[in-house]
C-alpha cells in the first residue's frame, strides 16, 4: 500500500496565504511573535512589506487588524489559539465582531494535540467562544488541502471568519482532484445506514479509521466531514439523522459549546435524535504526545470506534 502522506494544517494555512498572496494584493498578515510556529513565517518570506510582527500583544494585534480592515485591507491576525481566542476575546467581540470587519483570526495549536506545551495551550474552548459572536464564522479543517481552500474561502467572504489549525501531523484525505470546499457545506466522506458520525477538523481521520472498525462488524456508519461549523450545513445533518436515527459528533474540543453543542441545537429543534457527543468531556488536557494524548482522551480511530459501538448498545 502506498505510504499516507501526513502534513499540519498549520502549514496548509502557510502555504494559502502564500498563495493567496499573489492573487490578493490587499491582503496583509499579522503575527504575536510566532510565525515560525503558526506558518504565517511563509507569507512574510514572500511578502515581507505585508507582513507586521506585532510582538506578544494579542489585544492589540486585533485592534491593528481592525484599523487596517477599516482602510480597507483583508487582514489576517495569527497566534495560538489559547491566546488569539482567550487573551484577546473582548478586542475581536468588540473591534471586529461589533464592527462586521474583515479581519480573519487564524489560529494554530489548538486542541489536546498541542502536545507535550500542556495545559495551559491546550485551546479545548476556543470554538465555543468564538460560535457565540454574533455573525463570526467559524471554520476548523480536516487536513491539509482543506486549510488551503479554507484560506482562500475566508478571503473571499466579507466579514470576520475564525480559522482553526493544528500542531500535529495528520493525514492528507482531500488530495484529489474532484476535492471541493464550500464555506457552509458539510462533506459526505461515507455512506452508511446504522449511524451518523459527523466530525470536524482532526478528528474527520479518526471517525474514518472508526468507520472501518464498524464496518468489519457490520455497522454501517455514515461519515460526515463538517468543516464549517458556523454556519452549519443543517441539511446534510438533519437528512442524515434522518436516516440513520442516531448520531455521533467527533471534536478535538470540548463537548460543550463546540461541534457537538451546534449538531444538538439544531436537531433539538428541527429533527429529535439520539445523539453522543464525542470530545474533551469538560476537563483539561495534560502534557505529553500528541497521538499518547489522543489515546488517552479516547479521540483516535480506536477510541471513537469503542466509544460508537458503546452508544449504539
Amino acid at each position: 500500500m502506498p505510504e499516507i502522506k501526513k502534513k499540519a494544517t498549520r502549514e496548509g494555512y502557510g502555504q494559502g496565504l502564500v498563495d493567496c498572496g499573489a492573487i490578493y494584493p490587499d491582503l496583509v498578515v499579522l503575527d504575536a511573535d510566532l510565525a515560525a510556529s503558526t506558518k504565517t513565517g511563509m507569507f512574510q518570506k514572500a511578502y515581507p512589506d505585508r507582513f507586521f510582527d506585532c510582538g506578544i500583544a494579542e489585544a492589540n494585534m486585533i485592534g491593528v487588524a481592525a484599523g487596517l480592515a477599516a482602510a480597507g485591507k483583508v487582514v489576517f491576525a495569527s497566534s495560538f489559539a489559547m491566546f488569539a481566542t482567550g487573551r484577546a476575546y473582548e478586542q475581536i467581540r468588540n473591534s471586529v465582531g461589533y464592527t462586521k470587519l474583515n479581519v480573519k483570526i487564524g489560529a494554530t495549536h489548538a486542541g489536546i494535540t498541542v502536545g507535550e506545551d500542556g495545559a495551559s495551550h491546550q485551546c479545548n474552548e476556543d470554538i465555543a467562544l468564538m460560535r457565540s459572536i454574533p455573525g463570526m464564522v467559524v471554520i476548523n479543517p480536516a487536513d491539509y488541502v482543506e486549510a488551503m481552500e479554507a484560506v482562500k474561502a475566508a478571503i473571499e467572504y466579507q466579514g470576520p471568519v475564525y480559522l482553526r489549525f493544528g500542531r500535529a501531523n495528520v493525514p492528507v484525505i482531500n488530495d484529489h482532484e474532484d476535492y471541493h470546499f464550500e464555506l457552509g457545506k458539510g462533506q459526505l466522506l461515507r455512506e452508511g445506514t446504522d449511524v451518523t458520525i459527523v466530525a470536524t477538523g482532526l478528528m474527520v481521520n479518526s471517525s474514518l479509521e472508526a468507520s472501518k472498525k464498524l464496518a468489519e462488524e457490520g455497522i454501517s456508519a455514515e461519515v460526515i466531514n463538517i468543516h464549517t461549523i458556523k454556519p452549519l450545513d443543517e441539511d446534510m445533518i438533519i437528512a442524515s439523522a434522518g436516516k440513520t436515527k442516531k448520531v455521533v459528533t467527533v471534536e478535538e474540543h470540548s463537548v460543550i459549546g463546540g461541534l457537538g453543542s451546534a449538531v444538538c441545537e439544531v436537531l433539538s429543534a428541527k429533527l429529535p435524535t439520539k445523539v453522543c457527543r464525542i470530545g474533551i468531556q469538560d476537563v483539561y488536557g495534560e502534557s505529553g504526545p500528541a497521538d499518547q494524548l489522543l489515546a488517552k482522551y479516547r479521540l483516535d480511530g480506536n477510541g471513537v470506534y469503542e466509544q460508537v459501538k458503546d452508544f449504539l448498545k
